[in-house]
């Protein structure tokens, strides 16, 4: 794969329609260009303004008409139809979303800021979600290991006032109500409110739970070349944990276990409750220099507390199940400071468009986890007999020989640790304008990662610092103004802490990070103004230092390669008519110190595809649909376990009543096909939603 890629042989990459690049929310929302694509008023994780067509890396943006028009509701819906990417099922509470094979639960970003604590993001504040592919440390620093998702917030809108607003049910109950209202402060300044709540149910037994969002944000133009916007968001969340089924003999799930939740009803449960604070100065010195400053700090409070299967044995006990749990804390506080300078300027014939910025992160986070324990058994796990519902409801139950059992969540403490990081960060991009057709991108990153962890259990602390250089290259050449070719290399880090800073004890505080590099290359063309086509091909590789087994003053640096193409095509093709389909190929390997090993990696799906039409029928109807499809996949890296391969049918309607008002329907998994689209692990596999409705509302004033 290599060699194929360094030769050059045939390159693809995604598709963006120039409407997909820069769509906004809402009518009200404007791109101000005023130099050669310096000042595009947007905010984007890109970081400089480079036409999309121009960046030598795999993207794709879905804006906020997409999301409504398909009914999305969750990142997880837009997941399904991104090609290179699927999810994970991120054991019921949290968005985790698997980039090229990479599962990731802290790669993701809001405004282009850090945003790591494992909650389910709303959407009902999104201008547009951005999905970046291969590791992305230049812009991003440590993680991002195989890609990440920020998503671009609303923002008030100077010189207007206006107020949009959406509602919508479904056919489990479920509801929600979303408030959009902009308010014209001055000739200077808006305030913008975002707002929504949601009643959370769906086709499995228990679940239920409530989702509160509030986002008011102000903006305010203190001259002609500067901008502040400042941000509060405030999310309370609450909500069943449904961590699915297991797996039989065959290592396929249950299909018999289909409509059981094996978990408490009163137990399994996530509580959670943030405070955002976000602030934007941009400054132009000049048409070619301007400035960005950005802070940001969140303040984050999470619970929770689950019951799931923990072991299974079909063939000789087919009607019990092994049941384990835990309860889990984190209180996390981040603070972000990050400044950057874009200039533009000419050296000889080449044009040079400049980035160099810092970062400044702080993260405290104190987080605990207690095991469960059952009295009868005197450990963290007990057997029950297969029921619906299962014999256990708030801790207290009866296990499978009968006997009365309780769990106490105070007795067998997991871990306990209090987490100190500091992270300073420089990094300087050149993107060099060679000739009309030919282009260089040229960047380095210095992060400088110091983190302390106080391990209450084990009774000691323990400091480590990592200091790493992540390079990037990218090369594009155009042929014809509406055609790219580009190959790009790029790499990335994961500290030993892990994603979430889970320790450093033992061996841990002694291996360097995990290195994950890029190879890339592809194609991108708009065919005409509102549809493009594109195509990557890639190769991620990833880089494990590990103690050696004969000499552990030693390591062992074990390496695995995910390798695939991605192709998608995406735009209007008439006026009435829009689509956006994508395919991804996806292959792996898992390595270990004796070599290939034959198995692949877990949730890599070989084929991965999605294909969603809408059509305007007439002035006032438009109508849509779409498929999506996954290819079989293993749960576990010893491919004893697997997904099978599934295809889901969509559909939808909508009818305009007037300019201001729209009714529409969207449907899900037309053909009411049973399916399972993720899992987290053996034994905990989700159950796909049967044939459902939602209806909707929607509009201004």
């Amino acid at each position: 794969m290599m060699s194929h890629l360094k030769s050059g042989a045939a390159l693809f990459a995604l598709a963006l329609s120039c409407q997909g690049q820069f769509a906004m929310a809402d009518d009200h929302d404007e791109i101000i260009v005023t130099g050669r694509y310096l000042y595009a008023d947007q905010i984007n994780a890109l970081k400089t303004p480079t036409p999309i067509i121009d960046v030598p890396q795999s993207l794709t943006i879905v804006t906020a008409d997409q999301i409504k028009q398909q009914g999305f509701t969750s990142i997880g819906d837009i997941i399904a139809y991104t090609p290179g990417v699927n999810t994970s099922q991120g054991e019921g509470h949290r968005d985790a979303v698997v980039f090229r094979g990479v599962r990731s639960t802290a790669d993701f970003y809001i405004d282009g800021m850090r945003d790591d604590v494992q909650y389910y993001r709303p959407l009902y504040n999104l201008k547009q979600v951005e999905i970046l592919r291969g590791p992305n440390a230049l812009l991003f620093g440590r993680g991002g290991t195989g890609g990440i998702l920020n998503r671009v917030t609303k923002k008030g809108v100077v010189g207007e006032s206006f107020t949009a607003f959406a509602a919508g049910i479904d056919t489990f109950g479920a509801y929600d109500l979303q408030l959009d209202t902009n308010i014209e402060v001055s000739e200077t300044s808006a305030l913008r409110v975002n707002g929504f709540y949601e009643k959370l149910n769906n086709h499995r037994d228990f679940f239920e739970g409530d989702r509160i969002g509030l986002n008011p944000s102000l903006r305010a133009d203190l001259g002609s070349n500067t901008t502040l916007n400042l941000s509060y968001e405030y999310a309370n969340h609450e909500q069943f944990i449904d961590r699915g089924i297991p797996t039989g003999s065959d290592g396929l799930p249950v299909k018999a276990f289909a409509d059981f939740v094996f978990a408490d009803p009163e137990l399994n449960t996530t509580e959670f409750e943030a405070h955002l604070f976000r602030a934007k100065f941009q400054h132009a010195f000049s048409a070619d220099l301007k400035a960005n400053f950005n802070a940001f700090y969140g303040d984050y409070d999470k619970l929770y507390q689950n019951l799931y299967v923990s072991g299974y044995n079909q063939a000789i006990t087919p009607d019990q199940v092994t049941l384990d749990g835990y309860v889990d804390t984190t209180q996390r506080q981040n603070l972000t400071l990050a400044g950057n300078l874009i200039g533009e300027m000419d050296t000889g014939q080449f044009h040079h468009t400049l980035i160099a910025g810092a970062e400044f992160i702080h993260t405290q986070s104190d987080q605990d986890r207690f095991n469960t324990f059952w009295n009868t058994t005197q450990d963290d796990n007990e057997i029950f007999a297969v029921n619906r519902p299962l014999s256990v409801i708030n801790g207290t139950g009866i296990n499978a020989s009968g006997v009365a059992t309780s769990n106490d969540f105070s007795v067998d403490i997991n871990d306990d640790t209090r987490v100190d990081i500091d992270v300073v960060s420089a990094y300087i991009q050149d993107e060099i304008e060679i000739s009309e057709k030919f282009d260089i991108v040229l960047g380095a990153r210095f992060d400088s990662f110091d983190i302390t962890v106080d391990n209450v259990v084990a009774g000691e602390v323990r400091s480590r610092k990592d200091q790493e250089i992540s390079p990037r290259l990218g090369a594009i050449f155009k042929p014809k103004e509406q055609i790219s070719i580009y190959g790009s290399y790029s790499e990335t880090f994961l500290p030993r802490s892990g994603e979430q800073f889970a320790n450093i004890n033992g061996n841990n505080n002694a291996l360097d990070p995990d290195t994950y590099s890029n190879i890339e290359a592809g194609l991108k063309w708009d065919f005409a103004h509102d549809l493009s086509l594109t195509a990557a091909l890639f190769e991620i590789e990833q880089s494990s230092p590990q103690t050696a087994d004969n000499d552990p003053s030693t390591l062992d640096v074990i390496n695995s390669q995910t390798e695939g193409f991605e192709v998608q095509l995406q735009g209007h093709v008439t006026d009435r008519w829009f689509m956006s389909g994508g395919y991804s190929h996806l292959n792996g390997e898992i390595v270990d110190r004796s070599g290939p090993t034959g198995n692949r990696p877990r949730e890599l799906p070989k084929h991965l595809f999605s294909l969603w039409n809408s059509y305007q029928l007439t002035h006032h109807i438009g109508i849509g649909f779409g498929a999506t499809h996954q290819s079989s996949s293993y749960i576990n890296n010893g491919n004893t376990a697997r997904l099978p391969a599934y295809t889901r049918f969509d559909a939808s309607a909508f009818y305009d009543v007037s300019e201001d008002i729209r009714l529409q329907i969207n449907i899900e998994n037309l053909s009411d096909e049973l399916y399972f689209p993720n899992a987290h692990s053996t034994h905990q596999v989700s159950v796909g939603a049967p044939l459902n409705a939602r209806f909707s509302i929607s509009g201004t004033f």
